[in-house]
């Protein structure tokens, strides 16, 4: 039988990875806590309509990237390809505006998307983010802006740029797309094919193309800054000055859209010059509309999601892989010894201990050299010998310092050992 590997454009988050991972969320966690964010988990599949009548059935995503299907009672299912569209279905299910005028939500999960997989794009990657849904103020945007910024500082990036921009009220946009049109058309031949059929489709794309001729086009095309009413041009004038006392720098990047129909006002990426081509690690902005057009009471909101996989690949060339700190390394021979040694083990892991029990079995010169490789502040040695008297030989391993101890006695040596595990992490 062949061999089953997994599926094009996913990949497995192995054990020599993870820290990162973990340490991405844990950072994360930590600063939702500290801004009252609370974490929402919605479905990673949903109703095939939630995301053609939320993000756009003239979308890319829509059109050529979700994974749809029907399940056995012919229903059309989709594996979620972005998370804003759930967490609002579930905000109006369940009525969670009751709960309080301004809900502040975030998530963690995996999406999906068939696009052609390469570093840091995979047909199911994963996503943080968040969604702040009742409040209308700038204010809103500057303090969700200001999260992803100090998430991604926090975790030691470097060389990273802001771009802002408004696409405006929904009358605005249409405005601007009406304009972007007319000064267009005129040039359709000359466009690349992906820009030609955005033209009648989702024109405010076009501004998005990598194609070196369309962007020399779009050099003297109208700019959406332009069409803005003068209540949606002061609001996004606030943005900018909330951003300056927060001490946020930031580029104006007027032919910045984002890609689904949702938005509006604010949009906004945060990109990093380490990333290449793909350089955007965080991305988002407002969307006042999407409550409405998705059946509930017309709400305003703002969130932004980070690519994890864009992120993981900014942290390893950052820094080595963040690994747990194991206090113990506990190793023993024989079947008593072993049979204490389970026993030792989970009474110090009881203790909040990070203890790791060898469970090989092999002879003890190969256990020592694994706790040697463990990164173990210390050896607990198990033998026949500490079997027949009940005690454990405790053995600092930078110091080689070694001392026999009364099994027993170990609980009442707990500060002691935490302070002396202390000592060593800190050399």
């Amino acid at each position: 039988m062949g061999l089953i590997q997994a599926v094009k454009g996913t990949r497995d988050i192995l054990p020599d990875e993870i820290g990162y991972w973990q340490w991405v969320e844990a950072v994360a966690r930590g600063i939702f806590a500290k801004a009252a964010y609370q974490e929402i988990r919605t479905p990673i599949v949903e109703p095939t309509d939630l995301f053609e009548r939320g993000i756009g059935e003239a979308t890319d995503v829509v059109g050529k990237e979700m994974y749809t299907f029907k399940d056995r009672g012919d229903r059309s299912i989709t594996l979620r390809p972005e998370g804003t569209a759930g967490v609002v279905r579930s905000y109006i299910e369940h009525g969670l505006a009751t709960q309080g005028s301004v809900q502040r939500l975030w998530y963690l999960g995996p999406m999906f998307r068939y696009e052609r997989p390469q570093a840091g794009r995979q047909r199911q990657f994963h996503q943080i983010g968040v969604e702040v849904l009742g409040s209308p103020s700038a204010r809103a945007d500057a303090e969700a802006i200001a999260i992803a910024t100090e998430i991604l500082q926090t975790l030691g990036l470097k060389n990273l740029e802001l771009n802002l921009n408004s696409i405006g009220s929904p009358d605005d946009r249409r405005a601007y797309r009406e304009a972007l049109v007319a000064y267009l058309t005129p040039y359709k031949d000359e466009l690349d094919s992906d820009s030609q059929d955005r033209l009648t489709r989702n024109p405010l794309r076009i501004l998005d193309s990598k194609n070196e001729r369309t962007q020399a086009i779009l050099q003297s095309a109208p700019s959406i800054l332009e069409q803005l009413s003068t209540e949606s041009a002061q609001r996004f004038e606030q943005v900018q000055q909330l951003m300056q006392d927060l001490g946020i720098r930031y580029t104006l990047n007027p032919k910045l859209v984002r890609g689904l129909d949702y938005y509006t006002h604010t949009v906004f990426e945060i990109q990093s010059s380490d990333l290449g081509a793909q350089a955007t690690v965080c991305a988002g902005g407002r969307y006042d509309g999407l409550v409405a057009e998705l059946g509930g009471a017309g709400t305003p909101a703002v969130g932004w999601a980070i690519g994890l996989e864009r992120l993981m690949i900014l942290l390893q060339q950052l820094s080595q892989t963040p690994t747990a700190k194991v206090d113990f390394y506990l190793v023993s021979r024989g079947d008593r010894a072993e049979a204490q040694a389970l026993i030792l083990a989970q009474q110090l892991r009881r203790l909040n201990f990070a203890v790791e029990l060898d469970l090989s079995g092999s002879a003890f010169g190969k256990q020592f050299k694994r706790a040697d490789r463990s990164g173990a502040a210390a050896c607990l040695i198990l033998g026949d010998a500490e079997a027949e008297t009940k005690t454990v030989q405790l053995k600092w391993l930078a110091s080689g310092e070694q001392q026999a101890i009364a099994q027993a006695d170990l609980a009442a040596k707990v500060d002691d050992l935490r302070q002396q595990i202390a000592t060593i992490r800190t050399e």
